[in-house]
């Protein structure tokens, strides 16, 4: 921007740039972040993916330290490059944490007078679309499943023992040590042991929409 004064000389002011918002801060340091675990995680150095992107390699460094801010046009083609969808640069990586899950502080969920128990193998605080359990039979019990939410699907191995899987209006099948089945859970089903001692049978429940902390493991027993 250029100024001209009384006396005829013309004084150039520069024009300052807009300081950056806290939002627009947090979402480079988010780009910077993520481009720069994306691009090593594929084993890529700047200059390599700056040329599979058609961008300048003073460019994509920029991006990564935070110093420059990225046009979306920008973005798309390094998205394309790495091979993932532009959201993968633009949104916070959830955190990765590992969970100690003790057996002896698990809580465990009982049917039919302790005769068919479960326990959960995965943290039940927040929502999830899938959901892990450990289940024990007694002998010869036999245990009927209240039908999950529409589209959930099951899988079960059995760990130990010998198990008759029944869902809804199929034929039973019997199910050894060692063999795993899917099925869509839901509808009625039951789990059956065998033998005479203690069947244990990992159950993997899978939903359509997340769940959350009210949405137990259902027993109708029997």
């Amino acid at each position: 921007m250029t100024k001209r004064l009384k006396s005829g000389v013309d004084i150039k002011r520069e024009s300052r740039p807009k300081p950056r918002t806290n939002n627009s801060t947090a979402l480079l340091a988010t780009i910077s972040t993520n481009l720069k675990r994306l691009r090593t995680r594929q084993g890529h150095s700047l200059e390599r993916l700056a040329k599979l992107a058609g961008v300048s390699r003073a460019m994509l460094s920029q991006i990564e330290t935070g110093k420059s801010v990225p046009t979306i046009s920008l973005l798309l083609k390094v998205a394309d490059a790495l091979g993932v969808p532009i959201a993968n640069l633009l949104v916070t990586p959830a955190s990765r944490v590992t969970v100690m899950l003790p057996k002896a502080r698990a809580k465990i969920v009982s049917a039919s007078n302790g005769r068919f128990t479960s326990r959960a193998l995965f943290p039940v605080d927040g929502n999830r679309r899938a959901e892990f359990y450990e289940v024990r039979i007694a002998g010869q019990h036999r245990e009927v499943a209240d039908p999950q939410a529409a589209g959930t699907k099951e899988n079960i191995v059995v760990v130990e023992g010998r198990i008759e899987l029944a869902v809804g209006n199929e034929q039973p099948v019997v199910v050894p040590q060692g063999d795993a089945v899917q099925f869509h859970a839901d509808v009625p089903h039951s789990y059956r042991n065998l033998d005479t001692k203690e069947a244990v049978v990992h159950v993997v429940l899978v939903y359509v929409e997340p769940v959350g902390n009210s949405h137990p493991f259902a027993f109708a027993g029997e």
